[in-house]
């Protein structure tokens, strides 16, 4: 598939936002407004990452393709599920432990994406239509399965399927309709309401955002699923809204929208770091921008060349960058 600058700048600016929301969020008690702004982003952050992924599997769901999948995505998984855990163990972390079937933090997306990957298998023989309507249904129903949870990511995997599944089935050309103008302004007002909303509202358990519980550890074994059903609503807003900002020109950062898998598996060691020793600190607003700039310098720094030949090996099973920056000495 040939690269679009849109979809390279919006994978570049939803992983910055990830990793700002994973760097924010042990201050949200401790400043006015931290919590709104990691609540605030995490509504959309993840379902509009989540799309993007599906945008580009377009691939086929034959033997071939599903074994290709699992080098691309799996194996990645099991080494980096060792790397973390020895890694948290070397931090002092009480909950070391090693269980491919419970992905360390933020490898829950690896098993989730391969996961996704295989449902396709089946959805793409459904009618588009139909078949996202299933997945919401079931992305609704799974709360109330109450030991369903972190164990190979399945409450994720479900919850979250519904974004992929509208990924893969809309064109670029379905894309660019929230460019237009009235869905922009609109859009805004959506992001500014959210804020307000978010700030206004009781404490929001950001379980439902990352969608790793049932709806009983939620406290809501009843009317969970129509909290959800809120939850879908407000980040399908939010998330066109954001997507309608993207601009489509190139930059000078465009391409590393190419990377952001590296960026996503390899920003953890920082972010473990920081919470463990606890070397940060936010006392005010200013604090949160000084943050902000700290992202955006470990997404540029994760995204280097140099990165890319270090960790290719482990990533890709592939040693391009390394031969080819040999090669070219």
């Amino acid at each position: 598939m040939t690269r679009e600058a849109y979809f390279d700048n919006a994978k570049f600016i939803l992983i910055f936002l990830v990793v700002f929301g994973h760097i924010i969020q042990p201050y949200t008690n401790d400043v006015t407004g931290v919590y709104t702004l990691y609540t605030w982003i995490y509504f959309f952050s993840m379902p509009a990452f989540i799309f993007t992924a599906g945008f580009f599997a377009k691939g086929s769901g034959n033997l071939t393709y599903i074994l290709q999948l699992a080098k691309k995505l799996l194996i990645p998984y099991i080494i980096f599920q060792l790397i973390y855990s020895a890694y948290y163990y070397f931090l002092g972390k009480s909950a070391w432990g090693v269980s491919v079937l419970t992905p360390e933090w933020s490898l829950w997306f690896l098993m989730s994406l391969f996961s996704w990957h295989i449902m396709l298998i089946v959805y793409r023989k459904i009618p588009p239509m139909l078949g996202i309507l299933l997945a919401f249904g079931i992305g609704i129903a799974v709360g109330y399965i109450d030991d369903i949870g972190q164990t190979l990511s399945l409450s994720r995997t479900f919850v979250f399927f519904p974004f992929f599944l509208c990924g893969y089935w809309l064109t670029k050309e379905h894309v660019m309709l929230v460019k237009r103008n009235s869905v922009k302004i609109i859009g805004t007002l959506v992001l500014a309401a959210m804020v307000f909303v978010v700030y206004w509202l009781p404490e929001i358990n950001t379980g439902w955002l990352l969608s790793s519980k049932s709806y009983s550890e939620l406290g809501f074994p009843e009317i969970g699923g129509l909290v959800r059903i809120g939850v879908y609503i407000a980040s399908i807003a939010m998330a066109i809204a954001v997507l309608a900002w993207i601009p489509n020109k190139m930059y000078t950062f465009t391409y590393l929208g190419q990377r952001t898998l590296y960026v996503y598996l390899l920003h953890g060691f920082f972010i473990q770091f920081f919470r463990e020793t606890g070397i940060l600190h936010v006392n005010n607003m200013l604090d949160v921008f000084g943050l902000a700039l700290l992202s955006l310098v470990i997404v540029f720094l994760l995204s280097h060349r140099w990165i890319l030949g270090i960790w290719q090996p482990l990533i890709e099973g592939k040693t391009t960058v390394l031969r080819k920056d040999i090669l070219q000495k």
